[in-house]
């Protein structure tokens, strides 16, 4: 069976897989109460209006630590929404969620973990020694080793909870649903684009960031079918978001962090460059190489074929 065909072990008919959707919203949304009501309360502390509080706004407001904390527990949250949906309403096992295989591959999270985050640090700080007049110094030790804390408790649970709900339970969904491998593909990569659309490195660099969303999305959602499982892009994913988080940030990125590196460029003048090279260069040699090491072939049908439920024998619904 392959890793769609995971959901007809469990219960799957659409409309569970329509109020599950609605429950892990819920999941998320109670998880942002605390970072909203600290973030009202430190407004109203320093006198701001709160009507006129805008999302930005109500991130400037916070210490970086703590709004970065209670930014990312609301992902902690809805990962716990996905997994009691995909337990008690679809009556599935994390494993089942995860991948295609017996039992979670974690040498495979690892490998491309540590791969692609010393690969992504590496070109940082390639630009930092050849370009150093955009960058500034930014590190103070005491909220550095906070900031470690926090980002290696909470980024992996931030980055798993994107990931468990668009390349694992909507993936699963979408694909037994349509009995497609295409559609979810494509839809879960747009949609996990689109909601990246109130980032603030939007409004400083335009749409065409969306570009880069979209294809970051695409890529997952390739590896995740390609390899019949999460586990690479569940370790893709957490390592460019935390060695992000610990070694560079911006004053108009999501993730304000006290960093070791400032960027002080001007983001404008290279950003087709910083969307285009990863999306359309080094994505595709990343596919390459993960081809030739885990030895994926027919790429067609695992990326446009139809998904089939499996003979009744192969699996067994708990009801």
């Amino acid at each position: 069976m392959n890793y769609i065909q995971q959901a007809y072990k469990g219960l799957h008919e659409g409309w569970r897989y329509l109020v599950g959707t609605i429950i892990i919203i819920i999941f998320v949304v109670a998880g942002q109460i605390p970072f909203t009501v600290a973030a009202i309360v430190e407004a109203n502390n320093q006198g701001l209006n709160l009507f006129e509080l805008d999302e930005s706004t109500m991130m400037g407001v916070l210490e970086s630590n703590l709004n970065l904390a209670l930014m990312l527990l609301s992902f902690a949250v809805g990962l716990v929404g996905i997994f009691a949906v995909n337990k008690w309403l679809h009556k599935m096992t994390i494993t089942q969620l995860t991948t295609a295989r017996k039992k979670i591959d974690w040498k495979r999270f690892w490998v491309i973990f540590f791969a692609w985050g010393i690969l992504s640090s590496g070109l940082v700080l390639v630009d930092y020694f050849m370009s150093p007049e955009n960058y500034v110094w930014n590190f103070e030790l005491k909220n550095f080793l906070i900031l470690s804390v926090i980002a290696i408790a909470l980024v992996p649970l931030q980055t798993s909870c994107e990931e468990y709900l668009f390349r694992g339970y909507l993936m699963q969904g979408l694909g037994v649903l349509t009995k497609t491998k295409w559609f979810p593909l494509i839809v879960t990569s747009v949609v996990f684009g689109m909601l990246h659309i109130a980032n603030p490195e939007v409004d400083k660099l335009g749409y065409v960031i969306m570009i880069y969303y979209i294809g970051t999305g695409l890529f997952l959602g390739v590896i995740t079918l390609m390899d019949e499982g999460m586990e690479l892009a569940l370790g893709f994913h957490a390592a460019n978001n935390l060695f992000t988080a610990l070694l560079v940030t911006a004053d108009w990125t999501a993730f304000q962090t006290y960093s070791i590196l400032k960027d002080t460029s001007d983001p404008s003048e290279a950003a087709l460059i910083d969307i285009v090279i990863p999306v359309f260069v080094i994505f595709p040699i990343l596919l390459f190489i993960l081809s030739k090491m885990y030895g994926w072939t027919n790429w067609k049908d695992k990326l446009f074929g139809k998904v089939t439920e499996p003979p009744k024998e192969d699996y067994k619904i708990i009801d």
